[in-house]
């Protein structure tokens, strides 16, 4: 039996996901851009439940407000109401919304999720996956601007999502965290390439 592979997930995800919520949104008459602003404040609720120590309640919450995250593009497309300006909104609080994640779980660790010979291990781990996260959603971006439209990459804001969702659960948010900075490092430089490969063959 053959292991679906990334774009067959993410079209199950459209299918099955994406686009019932959608048209529950749209009958509810939401806008995409008030989607996306919905979801960016429930993932500072749920920012503000990891940083108080509840990191259960938060994974819950960060994964409602992520779930409710991928249904604005969809909206937006049901709806014809597609835009420039929804489409730099969205990224731009989704970078936002997973940086504050990353500010609750210092806070997390700060008022003692970690020992105290832990914490710089922990605060270093952190900062990595952040920088390497935002790299890699960086460079897709500026790969757009170049005119090269790639995802390419093993660690996207999809697995980082999931991830951290379920570190949170599960209570193995630093394992999850040094997880993300190793495999987000390679994503970066694997993104870098193929974009460097794709400018070279269009030039």
């Amino acid at each position: 039996m053959a292991v679906p592979g990334r774009e067959q997930i993410r079209e199950s995800i459209l299918r099955y996901v994406e686009l019932p919520g959608a048209r529950l949104l749209r009958a509810l008459k939401l806008t995409p851009n008030a989607v996306t602003l919905i979801s960016f404040a429930i993932t500072v609720a749920s920012a503000y439940l990891v940083g108080s120590g509840w990191l259960v309640a938060g994974g819950i919450v960060f994964l409602l407000g992520s779930g409710l995250d991928l249904m604005d593009g969809a909206l937006a497309r049901l709806t014809g109401t597609a835009s420039p300006f929804g489409a730099l909104l969205d990224s731009v609080f989704d970078r936002l919304g997973e940086a504050a994640l990353f500010v609750g779980l210092a806070f997390y660790a700060i008022r003692g999720g970690a020992s105290e010979s832990f914490l710089p291990i922990f605060i270093i781990t952190l900062f990595l996956a952040l920088i390497f996260s935002q790299g890699v959603s960086y460079l897709r971006a500026r790969g757009e601007g170049l005119g090269v439209f790639t995802r390419a990459g093993v660690m996207t804001r999809t697995e980082r999502v999931i991830l951290l969702g379920i570190g949170l659960l599960i209570d193995q948010i630093f394992w999850v965290l040094l997880l993300i900075a190793m495999v987000s490092c390679f994503t970066l430089f694997q993104r870098m390439f193929t974009i460097r490969r794709e400018l070279n063959q269009g030039g």
